[in-house]
């Protein structure tokens, strides 16, 4: 999995060399998050991205939609070349998810009702039967200003959601600055286990952490929030850690440097829990 996590992070770092730049810090700090999900945990067919048994994925904090482009691109649900098309003219990949694109199960970007939409998922797969299928959902961690959020943990605890995961990406900024100089600085896991959800703290850049808490998840009763402690443009050193990295414009001579400085980790053999649905 560190394999496809390091060519996600290049498909974001090429993305925002485009004409019109993207939200790079948010991108990059949910890549593990996408990976682990979608390459161990999700069971889902790229050949078949409406399975009606499939398990849904929400991406509330829409505007990070180039990591969910490149990890959709990574699990072949579309083609690699695609990612060239990045907010050109004719693409179907906007600044922000949209519904054309295979994988994509809500148009979001409006931040604070990724929840909600993932409270009504998981209670559609519970009252279908069939395999019982999971959903998940990404916020950020500025995005619980948002007062909608905490209306739809109370309603996902009210639901007894075994089978929905609220995934905190916690990289401590948001649009205009630190997290902490613009809310309380409350703890986040104690909020959520406060609302009633069983709670896991992980380093949100570690795989084997994502996917031993999306693990435990499966195994709790009731809704589960996972909180992870992850880097701002993680993988870009020049910019990882800021709140400049929010939105950027990478010229040629800034893609070269950052291209240069981007380790690729050692491949293995693909595991069974990396390829899929059997």
């Amino acid at each position: 999995m560190e394999v496809h996590a390091h060519r996600v992070r290049e498909h974001i770092v090429d993305m925002c060399s485009g004409p019109e730049g993207g939200h790079l810090g948010g991108s990059l700090s949910a890549v593990e998050i996408l990976v682990a999900l979608f390459f161990h945990t999700m069971d889902l067919d790229p050949a078949d991205p409406e399975w009606k048994d499939r398990d849904a994925f929400v991406l509330s904090k829409g505007h990070a939609a180039m990591a969910l482009y490149a990890t959709l691109a990574e699990r072949n649900f579309i083609e690699a070349e695609e990612i060239g098309t990045f907010c050109r003219t004719g693409s179907r990949l906007a600044t922000h998810v949209n519904v054309s694109v295979p994988g994509v199960e809500f148009a979001t970007g409006s931040l604070g009702h990724g929840l909600a939409l993932a409270n009504g998922t998981a209670w559609a797969q519970r009252q279908a039967g069939g395999r019982p299928a999971r959903t998940f959902v990404l916020v950020g961690d500025g995005e619980l200003q948002e007062g909608s959020v905490w209306e739809a943990a109370q309603v996902g605890r009210a639901l007894g959601a075994d089978n929905l995961v609220v995934v905190i990406d916690a990289n401590e900024f948001q649009q205009t600055g630190a997290v902490r100089d613009v809310s309380d600085g409350a703890p986040i896991a104690g909020r959520w286990a406060g609302f009633g959800w069983h709670t896991v703290e992980v380093d949100g850049h570690d795989l084997a952490a994502l996917c031993a808490a999306f693990d435990e998840a499966a195994r709790t009763e009731g809704p589960t929030a996972v909180v992870c402690r992850t880097q701002k443009a993680k993988g870009v050193g020049v910019l990882a850690g800021r709140a400049v990295s929010h939105f950027v414009r990478l010229d040629e001579a800034k893609l070269r440097r950052i291209r240069a400085g981007m380790r690729r980790p050692v491949q293995h053999a693909a595991t069974t829990e990396e390829t899929g649905r059997a």
